[in-house]
C-alpha cells in the first residue's frame, strides 16, 4: 500500500531503489514532479547506487495543491530525504534540476560531508524585474499565470508539469534565490555544473554565477541542443552519462 493522492499524476510517484553503500537524492524542479527526473534516477540505480527520487510538497497532483506551500516546504522535505539517504549510505550525492538544482546547492551549503552535487540549470538568482511582475499580478487578484513547465526542444516530448505557475509559491522560491547567494561560498563539496545553452525558464547566467562563487572543484558541462528539461530532451544521454560519472568519481576518492 502506498499513500499517494489518488490524483497523483501518472508517473510522479516517488520512488527509491536498493543499491549498494553510495546514495544518490534526485530532486525535480518547480511545478514539475519525479516524471523529468525518473530516467536519471533509473540510470543512477543502474550504475549500482541507492537512490531516492522525492515527490516535493505541492507537486505532482493539481496546481490548486501547490497554493499553500513554499520553499521552507520543500527544502524541509529535502532535507528529510538527504537525512534518510545519509543515515545508511556511507556517502551522498545530491543531484537536481532547476528548483531541484537550488535544492541541492542548499544542501551542500548546509552540509559540507556531501559526497558531490550536480546542479542542472539551477536557478540561483531572480531576473531584473521578475519579482515586481509576479507581485503586480498577485496585487490584480490572481494566484497564478501560465505555466512554465515543458521547455523542451525536442519534438513531441513533454514533460508533466502543472499547466499554471503559482504565484505566491514562486515568490518564495524567489527569495530563496536571493538568500542563497550568500550561501554559496560555504559550498566545498565537488560540484558538476550543466547547463543548456538556450534555457527559456532559467537564464544560462545561473550557472556561471554558480560556478564562481562556490568554494569547492567546479566542472562544467553544456548541452547544446536542449532547453531547460535537459533531462527530457536530445541531451539526456549525455547528461545521465556526465551525472553518474562524476557520482563515481566523487565518491571513489573517499
Amino acid at each position: 500500500m502506498t499513500d499517494h493522492p489518488a490524483n497523483l499524476i501518472p508517473g510522479a510517484e516517488p520512488t527509491s531503489w536498493e543499491g549498494g553503500p553510495v546514495g544518490v537524492l534526485v530532486l525535480h524542479g518547480f511545478t514539475g514532479n519525479p516524471g523529468s527526473m525518473r530516467a536519471l534516477a533509473e540510470r543512477m540505480a543502474d550504475a549500482g547506487f541507492t537512490v531516492d527520487l522525492p515527490l516535493l510538497p505541492g507537486h505532482g497532483t493539481v496546481v490548486d495543491d501547490m497554493l499553500d506551500t513554499g520553499w521552507d516546504d520543500w527544502a524541509a522535505h529535502a532535507e528529510a530525504r538527504y537525512a534518510a539517504l545519509a543515515a545508511r549510505c556511507e556517502q551522498v550525492a545530491v543531484v537536481g534540476l532547476s528548483m531541484g538544482g537550488a535544492l541541492t546547492a542548499w544542501l551542500g551549503s548546509e552540509h559540507p560531508e556531501i559526497a558531490g552535487l550536480v546542479c542542472i540549470n539551477a536557478v540561483v538568482s531572480v531576473p531584473p524585474g521578475m519579482r515586481e511582475a509576479v507581485q503586480q499580478v498577485l496585487a490584480s487578484g490572481a494566484d497564478r499565470f501560465e505555466g512554465i513547465g515543458s521547455d523542451i526542444a525536442e519534438p513531441g516530448v513533454v514533460e508533466t508539469a502543472y499547466p499554471e505557475t503559482p504565484l505566491a509559491p514562486l515568490l518564495t522560491m524567489f527569495d530563496a534565490a536571493d538568500n542563497l547567494g550568500d550561501r554559496l561560498s560555504r559550498i566545498t563539496s565537488p560540484m558538476l555544473v550543466i547547463t543548456s545553452r538556450q534555457d527559456h525558464v532559467v537564464p544560462p547566467e545561473n550557472s556561471d554565477l554558480l560556478a564562481a562563487a562556490v568554494s569547492g572543484p567546479v566542472e562544467r558541462l553544456w548541452c547544446e541542443r536542449s532547453y531547460h528539461v535537459v533531462t527530457q530532451d536530445y541531451d539526456k544521454e549525455l547528461v545521465f552519462d556526465a551525472a553518474v560519472d562524476f557520482v563515481t568519481k566523487a565518491t571513489a576518492a573517499a
